[in-house]
């Protein structure tokens, strides 16, 4: 028993709109994270990211940690938590302050940040996360490792998210009832990006669309960092939904139609190819036209692509992703949906898989799992590492506590 106490575990967290999803990651000592348990439940009680049922969500949580548990032999009493929902908002920000001894130090980035967030935000939300994009000294830019550098006007340009208040404490709350404590909170399409992007595609550019079942989360990278955020409210639960009113069926049925004989390229296929559709209500079996079938199919996912344009056109932010699109979350697998991206976005567009961690490889590759494994790897930067200096991101805890208290310290005596 001693031995599994000093095992150095984390725990990622991705309550999701269709299924809750605990993954248990041990770190070796070579510093790589390997999977060793994963727990899946089906997800009761949340609608589009956000709770409407504790109890319902509190067993989806607690039936996905059992198992994880089970599977990783050891006992989990914390976990790194996703969030997700059209709550979310996300600005970005600028904040400028004079360098106290001409050198910049860790208390100068603190106090540029501090200014950076000093941004109005409605009283019903709470800033999530601070995510630094560059920094300036003496009007010379493109800096990300200010400290140590000489000047005398540092200046940090941010990105703020914000989530509602309400939605984050119910989250918590249902976390916190399994009996866990919660480590952080983070955005799920940032932790997504942790386990399907690679650097060079965030330096070149590129815009990561996560398809889970409530909401689609969108992260543009550029720079080599965070420039935008956004949730749009269709996603593969829609497309079910659509596909149990078409042909007129139960959504179980709707579902386990769309994995089966999905497509949502309509074009190439034969009027008369014809699947069988079970019937909830005993009669005989119906066939329906696969073709009708996709053009269903087809009409959400374009809408989806259609609006994730917009918004990336709206931003201005369309031409300044070279490296195209790359693709996650569940909804994302559907036969012919990258195809369908790429002639509506005009560019490169790949299905994005988790990588960077070990263990269990056969059944943690698919796009299902991004969110999840990039917890895992959020956590390690954050335990490991001592956090990633592009990512500061706190909107409570005692770590944010003690570092103001330093900082108010070093600037006052």
């Amino acid at each position: 028993m001693r031995k599994k106490a000093t095992r150095n575990l984390i725990v990622g967290l991705d309550v999701g709109t269709s299924k809750v999803v605990a993954l248990v990651g041990e770190v070796s000592e070579e510093g790589h994270v390997e999977v060793i348990g994963i727990g899946s439940h089906p997800s009761h009680g949340l609608k589009r990211g956000v709770v409407v049922n504790i109890e319902a969500t509190v067993q989806s949580i607690q039936r996905a940690v059992e198992a994880a548990s089970l599977m990783a032999n050891c006992e989990i009493h914390s976990a790194y938590t996703g969030i997700a929902g059209s709550h979310i908002r996300s600005l970005n920000s600028h904040g400028m302050v004079a360098i106290r001894d001409k050198e910049v130090m860790p208390a100068d980035i603190d106090r540029v940040i501090d200014a950076a967030k000093a941004v109005a935000i409605p009283a019903d939300q709470k800033i999530l996360h601070i995510l630094p994009q560059e920094y300036t000294i003496d009007n010379q830019d493109g800096i990300r490792e200010p400290v140590g550098m000489s000047g005398v006007r540092l200046e940090a340009k941010v990105h703020i998210v914000t989530s509602a208040v309400s939605a984050a404490q119910n989250l918590v709350k249902c976390v916190e009832r399994c009996g866990l404590e919660m480590a952080d909170v983070i955005l799920e399409q940032l932790a997504s990006s942790y386990a399907v992007l690679g650097e060079d595609e965030k330096e070149l550019g590129v815009c990561m669309i996560d398809i889970g079942g409530g909401t689609t989360d969108i992260a543009v990278f550029t720079g080599g960092a965070i420039r935008h955020t956004a949730v749009i409210p269709i996603a593969g639960d829609q497309i079910t939904n659509d596909i149990a009113v078409a042909l007129r069926t139960p959504t179980r049925y709707a579902e386990e139609i769309k994995i089966k004989y999905g497509l949502a390229l309509p074009f190439n296929i034969d009027q008369e190819e014809v699947f069988t559709l079970p019937d909830a209500t005993k009669r005989l079996p119906r066939t329906l036209s696969k073709k009708l079938l996709s053009e269903v199919i087809h009409a959400r996912y374009e809408e989806l692509f259609m609006l994730v344009l917009a918004e990336l056109q709206r931003h201005g932010l369309a031409h300044l992703i070279a490296s195209g699109i790359v693709m996650t979350g569940g909804a994302s697998k559907i036969e012919g949906a990258a195809e369908l991206a790429e002639s509506v976005f005009q560019m490169p567009v790949r299905i994005g898989t988790p990588q960077h961690v070990k263990g269990v490889a056969a059944e943690l590759n698919n796009p299902s799992y991004a969110t999840s494994v990039g917890l895992l790897l959020y956590a390690y930067r954050q335990q490991y590492e001592g956090g990633n200096p592009e990512l500061v991101v706190r909107g409570n805890g005692m770590r944010v506590a003690w570092s103001r208290v330093k900082t108010w310290f070093q600037g006052n005596f």
